[in-house]
């Protein structure tokens, strides 16, 4: 701000940096007071805007005048424009009674108001992911209702289990089946036309430890009704619970819970996926199961797959190499349908479901949450921390009248396996005769 000062303009700088021989009271008194008519109304005077001690006087107030206004000023923090308005006109407070009261009243406000604006701003946002998160919850909520009653509703049950007693780990049975014809190279003998179950796994979680999933070669000899048969042709001679009977005499574990899934569904539900990584060490050409393989590992899609499940005349290690191959395939259904890219592209997951629900059979008592608990001890017992193999035996090629090749168990050291098992006290890694 200029002020004009013995007819010449004097430059912008504080009056207090001014060189000048006179005294700073001399220069004060050298400039006009600002009166009450010359300041635009509202506005502060110039005491308000200007530190007090480089503010213009036109004479010096009396002592009893200076008393009142200085006890006013310190004693109450009264805001300038009402205190410094009538008394400008006449003279300009001492430095010492206004610059506090000024700094203080105007600091103090502002202070004040900074603090509030910050706490409107720190609220605001505060409050709208609030509001967004809940809303995210609530359509979440809804989406997993709805998708529950949907799954619910495309369950196809079948009565299966057996009533017998609870034991404490929860168990599920998985079934691979397939309707075919008698001679197409399924290794049965009797000619028995229908649908087999030559995939069976066992499934267990115990309240504590390591989650397992164990094969049972299709080819076991039990006893069904006193009658000698491979396990795979129990259900199609005597229902579905004179299978899930066999598997509790041969685990002492209460079945749970039953999962069928054709054989064609298990290729829908790859292709579904955009096919699967699977690896086998021999090349193949299999005319029975309609496998080509190169040695290595490849993307398979959903007819590779199911012929890499089916494939043993190939194999060295017949039925015990595909039930390896077997839970290959579906560890890998398993990471590739839990991983990110299909959880986050709804399209994908709706065919998945789609293709899985259409092939799937299950129990009476199972629902979409058993489904979901079934998938997360599927993908535990198939990793670092899981047991994975197949049952004892004791014989390979076992000669059964009317049965031909069979395999003969180890009946004492499969309870002693899956009560471990069970009980989840058994170490990770593979088990089982091999």
């Amino acid at each position: 701000m200029t002020q004009p000062s013995a007819g010449h303009e004097t430059p912008e700088t504080p009056p207090s940096f001014i060189p000048s021989g006179a005294s700073r009271r001399s220069a004060r008194h050298a400039a006009p007071a600002e009166t009450a008519h010359d300041r635009a109304p509202g506005a502060f005077p110039t005491g308000a805007s200007v530190p007090p001690s480089f503010s213009p006087a036109a004479a010096s107030p009396s002592p009893a005048r200076a008393a009142r206004r200085t006890s006013r000023s310190v004693g109450t923090s009264v805001p300038a424009a009402h205190e410094a308005a009538p008394l400008a006109a006449t003279s300009a407070m001492p430095a010492i009674a206004t610059r506090p009261a000024i700094q203080q009243t105007h600091a103090g406000n502002g202070a004040a108001a900074a603090a509030a604006t910050t706490r409107r701003r720190r609220r605001g946002p505060a409050h709208r992911g609030l509001t967004i998160l809940l809303v995210i919850v609530l359509v979440a909520a809804f989406g997993a209702f709805s998708l529950w009653g949907w799954v619910n509703g495309q369950l196809v049950r079948q009565n299966m289990l057996t009533g017998a007693s609870n034991t404490p780990a929860q168990t599920w049975l998985l079934l691979g089946s397939d309707e075919r014809d008698a001679g197409d190279g399924t290794g049965i003998d009797d000619g028995t036309v229908g649908f087999r179950t030559d995939t069976i796994l066992v499934l267990t979680k115990p309240k504590s430890g390591n989650s397992s999933l164990i094969s049972i070669p299709r080819d076991s000899l039990v006893d069904v009704n006193g009658k000698k048969m491979k396990i795979n042709a129990a259900a199609a001679a005597a229902g579905y619970p004179a299978l899930v009977g066999q598997i509790e005499k041969i685990t002492g574990l209460n079945v749970d819970h039953v999962a069928v899934i054709r054989f064609g569904g298990l290729q829908n539900v790859v292709d579904a996926l955009g096919g699967v990584e699977l690896c086998y060490d021999r090349t193949v050409n299999d005319v029975k199961s309609n496998l080509n393989w190169q040695a290595g590992c490849h993307v398979a899609d959903g007819a590779t797959a199911l012929a890499f499940s089916r494939m043993r005349y190939s194999d060295p290690k017949g039925d015990f190499g595909r039930a390896e191959r077997q839970r290959q395939v579906i560890a890998a259904i398993t990471k590739k349908a839990a991983s990110g890219d299909t959880l986050t592209n709804f399209g994908k997951v709706q065919s998945l479901m789609k293709a899985g629900l259409g092939s799937l059979t299950v129990d009476e008592k199972s629902n979409a949450w058993n489904l979901a608990q079934m998938a997360l001890a599927f993908k535990d017992a198939s990793g670092d921390k899981g047991v994975t193999g197949t049952v004892y035996w004791t014989n390979a090629d076992y000669r059964a009248a009317g049965v031909g090749s069979s395999v003969l168990l180890d009946d004492a050291r499969n309870a002693q396996l899956f009560t471990e098992l069970g009980a989840g006290t058994h170490a990770p890694g593979t088990v089982g005769s091999l």
